[in-house]
């Protein structure tokens, strides 16, 4: 590290009083513009001001290409380099002392060689450039739950993001005081070379670095990073969860309001959940979302699991999106937006696969070339394409998204998409069985390309690229927090995607029609409706679902809730590997519950259990 000074120019909005008063983080902003040598330091207060300058500078820069502002006010598109548009998981590192303790699901580097590898990458590296000092809040400002970050970043682009990402400027600064007690996190694009890409996470230090890439989930350093990676080995030393779930308020007529926390792997219909709208039989019940990705959940002093969504803003998937399929998330996007990888249209719209009416007969794709709808055998928008938007776009966002406290979680909902074996809806036991069923969550590749269709990839809690320690370490943190929580969630796991064995068709419509599932979720974590005991949890009984109005068949109902002794065996024995990976450090309540379960099959099996038990 070179120690030799230069001058740096140094603005800030606020010049009448200093940039940064709090001695640790000037401290730390100067080591780093010492490593990174920027041409200037740029405090960022988070003003309308200040997005208005840096959103004129990034469009000058090319970096923004303003989009028709008649259909799209405030809206802007941002083209990555196409090697750089996605998470990279291979590149993705958990720095502990020991290897032992990132454990066997994560990359791990030792902190000191991570320090030394990518200190060497930064040395540098922000010559010619500027350097942008983010100061952000994750979750509510002054809510005892959030937590505060500072970001440094050659990115105009990464700047603009967090401020829709994240509580950002001033307000977060004021919320630190003069406390030590925040996230560092370094970022610098380089050139976006993929063999100079890493984002190291240091747990012990709440420390992120991250270089080589411009892409969100890599670079937005309150996001995954430390929303998830940083927040769960937090989570695990201070006692709370930081999970991959998004948050709602289920509203019935009357009034009464249950919030429900629910965690999908991706490709899942996450967002669409988030935001649904319930159908025309369900007119008077209203969703709301807190949040539709990330929840931080304390124990409250009612003894209740509470949460609130560290976010502020949507980073969603495009491609796929419509009002068919999410018209709130069609209206969140609609203003104030940054679009990144998306399609363009000859009047300065968006488009992308999925996306409602007709497909343009041309476009500018997403790396910016002519793209025809007859000539044309790549996808116009990449997909992986994304936008970011603020939470207040949201026509259906929870007046308590705010709520310092948290809400209080009635029921936990873990999902997949799998075309056999797990219902539609079922209700775990208690809360060891409930853990069992997060730890044991898998989706099936969908990837049809591979000729790999149908492999059961498992994600438990949808947490296998973000957990920040040893997973076998995290599955016992959520078996110990039952000794803390006094009136525990009800724990579901759902799948809208089960396939009917003749045909192949999904048996279940999803979107709008969940919202039958939900209410029975709603119903039991209330304590008010029955259900029908399984060998493996609760299943709605035939008459639990209201089905009126709904054009299905009651017998695919019952196919759709079914439990097959074959497949669950299969299932359970293919967990087997899964757990083994964790060795010493794999809770024995789990393995015990997979053992027990698989027991019970082989009693059932010899008594033929299942000839007259289709409901």
């Amino acid at each position: 590290m070179s120690t030799q000074s230069h001058p740096i120019a140094v603005s800030s909005a606020a010049q009448e009083k200093p940039a940064i008063q709090n001695p640790h983080l000037s401290k730390w902003v100067a080591e780093m513009a010492d490593l990174c040598k920027p041409d200037k330091i740029v405090f960022c207060d988070g003003s309308e001001e200040e997005k208005k300058r840096l959103t004129d500078e990034a469009v000058e820069k090319g970096v923004l290409i303003p989009l028709n502002q008649q259909k799209l006010p405030g809206c802007y598109l941002h083209r990555s380099n196409p090697n750089d548009v996605a998470r990279v998981e291979q590149l993705t590192f958990i720095c502990t002392q020991t290897k032992e303790q990132a454990g066997p699901t994560n990359n791990w580097m030792a902190p000191n060689e991570a320090y030394a590898k990518l200190g060497k990458l930064f040395d540098g590296s922000m010559k010619g450039r500027t350097m942008y000092v983010v100061p952000y809040c994750m979750g509510p400002l002054n809510s005892p739950l959030s937590k505060v970050g500072v970001e440094i970043t050659d990115s105009i682009y990464v700047v603009l993001n967090m401020r829709i990402m994240a509580r950002m400027g001033r307000a977060a600064l004021d919320m630190l005081g003069n406390s030590n007690d925040f996230n560092r996190g370094l970022h610098c694009t380089l050139d976006c070379n993929p063999d100079r890409r890493f984002i190291c996470h240091f747990p012990q230090d709440n420390t992120i670095w991250s270089i080589g890439s411009g892409y969100g989930g890599n670079v937005l350093l309150g996001k995954k990073c430390l929303a998830l990676r940083i927040g769960s080995y937090l989570g695990k030393t201070e006692g709370w969860l930081a999970e991959h779930m998004l948050i709602m308020g289920v509203e019935s007529p009357e009034g009464e309001m249950t919030y429900v926390a629910a965690a999908f792997p991706s490709a899942c219909g996450k967002t669409n959940f988030a935001m649904m709208i319930p159908t025309e039989r369900f007119r008077g019940w209203k969703i709301w979302t807190v949040g539709d990705d990330i929840a931080w959940m304390r124990v409250g002093e009612d003894g209740r699991l509470r949460a609130i969504n560290p976010e502020f803003g949507y980073f969603g998937v495009a491609p796929g999106t419509s009002f068919k399929s999410n018209p709130n998330a069609m209206k969140t996007i609609a203003k104030d937006t940054i679009y990144t990888n998306v399609a363009l249209t000859k009047d300065g719209d968006v488009w992308w696969e999925g996306k409602d009416g007709e497909i343009p007969e041309e476009l500018t794709d997403w790396k910016g070339n002519h793209w025809t709808k007859k000539g044309s055998t790549e996808k116009a928008a990449h997909p992986n394409a994304r936008f970011t938007a603020p939470s207040k776009n949201n026509p259906v966002l929870s007046r308590f998204s705010e709520d310092p406290e948290g809400v209080p979680i009635s029921a936990i909902i873990f999902g997949g998409r799998r075309a056999t074996t797990i219902p539609l809806v079922i209700q775990a036991f208690n809360w060891t069985h409930g853990v069992f069923f997060g730890a044991s969550l898998g989706s099936e590749t969908t990837a049809a390309a591979t000729g790999q269709v149908g492999i059961v990839r498992r994600d438990p809690m949808a947490m296998l690229p973000f957990c920040g320690y040893n997973m076998g370490d995290y599955f016992a943190h959520w078996l110990e927090m039952q000794a803390e929580i006094t009136n525990a969630p009800k724990v579901f796991m759902v799948n809208w995607f089960r396939r009917n064995k003749e045909n192949g068709k999904f048996m279940w419509p999803g979107f709008g029609e969940n919202m039958r599932v939900l209410k029975w979720i709603v119903d039991r974590a209330r304590l008010r409706v029955g259900g029908q005991e399984t060998p493996f949890g609760w299943v709605p009984k035939a008459d639990d679902l209201d089905l009126s109005g709904l054009d299905i068949d009651s017998d695919l109902v019952d196919e759709a809730t079914a439990v097959d002794l074959d497949e669950w065996k299969a299932e359970l024995e293919s967990g087997k590997e899964f757990f083994a990976k964790f060795g010493e450090h794999l809770p024995e309540a789990l393995d015990l519950q997979r053992k027990m379960f698989l027991a019970r099959i082989d009693t059932l099996k010899k008594r033929k259990w299942g000839a007259h038990h289709h409901h």
